[in-house]
């Protein structure tokens, strides 16, 4: 039997990377695409050519392909020399801070390159089904126009529709998103488009906090992932207002793959998910300090800066309501700590042979 093709783009980033080892175990064709941009962007800390090289030696069959997604022709020629038989595309700038030093950058990768992949697989393979990984930040800062409570050591929702997160149905427009966010909301727009107008199979994962244990993460992106590292090293962590009390939900990049791979063998036109951990994996900054301390046994070093980050979110939990209506195989298996312990165990190991 044929062996089914799968093209991943920023294959050497946390999600992409979990897409490449998932699809290989399941005995695709997997070629990845990536350019190592996240050094460019990060500097060293965010090098991902230890998770390339991760990739080639336990999946001897991965194809790498080193191409800047910018580089339409290129594109092109790609998508139609591997013909795949879906497409996810998880490569982005993923920073609000620093799209605003960046901003052509930012949006010629996240807009620009995206449109590239999608006019290049409607040219090659239109059938295929396309993935993007969009993100919450798509709101924009308009969720924290929620009424929020305050409790000791986290913000929560006051208002009671909101209980179990936001919908996908939520305004995306009249807010304030960071240039990141606006050129994020370009991509996720025009995925949908292509979807809506042309009629190709596309979904947008409109992620809240993405993480798991082959996350590179730095200050500036990869929150778990970098709050972690700094435990381990006894660093000071740097917490942006809000009193540290600022939540997010946190989904394991395993079940995110989980959730591609049912959309894939079922793929539906221009949808929008958000995919996050839901409630039950959601914490609060200080509430990470007093998770990790107590897997490390170090206590966390911090300071408090009284000033948020321009478009940053007070209180961010997904409503999975939607995900689990459409694909009804499809929940979280990753809780909170079980995370927590494999991305310690990962930085730990990571150090250990100089990676980290």
């Amino acid at each position: 039997m044929k062996r089914r093709k799968l093209l991943v783009t920023g294959s050497s980033g946390l999600i992409g990377s979990e897409v490449v080892a998932g699809f290989s175990r399941d005995g695709w064709q997997v070629h990845g695409v990536d350019n190592n941009m996240r050094a460019d962007f990060f500097g060293p800390q965010g090098d991902t050519r230890w998770n390339m090289n991760r990739l080639r030696e336990t999946w001897p069959d991965f194809q790498h392909h080193e191409l800047d997604i910018r580089n339409r022709a290129g594109v092109i020629e790609l998508l139609k020399t591997v013909a795949p038989d879906a497409i996810v595309h998880t490569a982005a700038q993923p920073s609000h801070d620093l799209a605003a030093s960046r901003p052509f950058d930012d949006f010629d990768v996240n807009a620009v390159g995206t449109l590239n992949l999608l006019e290049a697989a409607r040219l090659a393979v239109p059938e295929a089904p396309f993935a993007h990984m969009s993100t919450n930040k798509v709101y924009g800062d308009a969720p924290n126009e929620i009424p929020l409570v305050e409790h000791k050591t986290r913000w929560d929702y006051g208002a009671p529709e909101y209980a179990d997160g936001i919908r996908e149905t939520f305004r995306i427009d009249q807010s304030k998103h960071s240039l990141f966010g606006a050129s994020k909301v370009a991509a996720d727009v025009m995925v949908q488009e292509y979807g809506r107008y042309f009629g190709q199979p596309t979904c947008c994962l409109r992620g809240g906090c993405l993480t798991g244990p082959n996350h590179s993460g730095v200050e500036l992106h990869g929150f778990l992932s970098f709050l972690i590292k700094c435990n381990l090293e006894g660093r000071k962590y740097r917490i942006f207002g809000y009193k540290g009390k600022q939540v997010r939900d946190n989904i394991h990049s395993a079940d995110v793959v989980a959730f591609i791979r049912r959309f894939i063998e079922a793929p539906r036109k221009g949808e929008v998910y958000n995919i996050g951990g839901g409630r039950a994996n959601s914490v609060s900054i200080l509430e990470a300090f007093d998770l990790i301390a107590s897997i490390s046994g170090k206590p966390m070093q911090y300071e408090y800066v009284d000033q948020n980050r321009q478009g940053d979110h007070i209180c961010y939990i997904s409503n999975l309501d939607k995900m689990r209506a459409h694909y009804p195989g499809w929940d979280i298996t990753k809780d909170l700590k079980t995370t927590f312990e494999e991305i310690h165990k990962s930085w730990t190991e990571r150090q250990a042979l100089g990676k980290g």
